[in-house]
């Protein structure tokens, strides 16, 4: 068994089923069906439920998993996310959305501010 997305006439995914090959095979929309892998993520694959980089990343198939709203890009044959924010930049690698501005790498928690273009602190206040 393996997941197919399916995919509408603007390539954006609608669903995402467990199939074989051949039952794909005999629906009459079949070339809207793309397979994905449920264990490739950001260009890698993983050992199944886990962590672990595969030893064998020609597993790692279109990039990242298919998603409801997801985007397929033929000519990458990747599957991308919907985009995060207007300033956020696609990674050709991980086919994911990336910030303009790196993550702040202090120990504290930030949230995107995509008018300011930047991170700002998450500030809470003790009750």
């Amino acid at each position: 068994m393996a997941h197919f997305a399916k995919i509408n006439q603007d390539n954006i995914v609608v669903s995402v089923i467990v199939a074989n090959d051949l039952f794909i095979e005999t629906l009459e929309d079949k070339d809207l069906y793309v397979q994905t892998s449920y264990n490739t993520r950001e260009g890698i694959h993983y050992e199944s439920n886990s962590s672990i980089q595969s030893k064998d990343q020609s597993k790692a198939l279109r990039k990242n998993f298919a998603g409801i709203g997801y985007f397929y890009d033929e000519s990458r044959d990747a599957f991308i996310p919907p985009k995060t924010f207007n300033s956020w930049i696609l990674d050709d690698f991980s086919c994911t959305w990336i910030p303009p501005v790196q993550y702040p790498n202090n120990g504290k928690l930030y949230i995107w501010n995509e008018e300011k273009i930047s991170w700002e602190e998450i500030k809470y206040d003790p009750i």
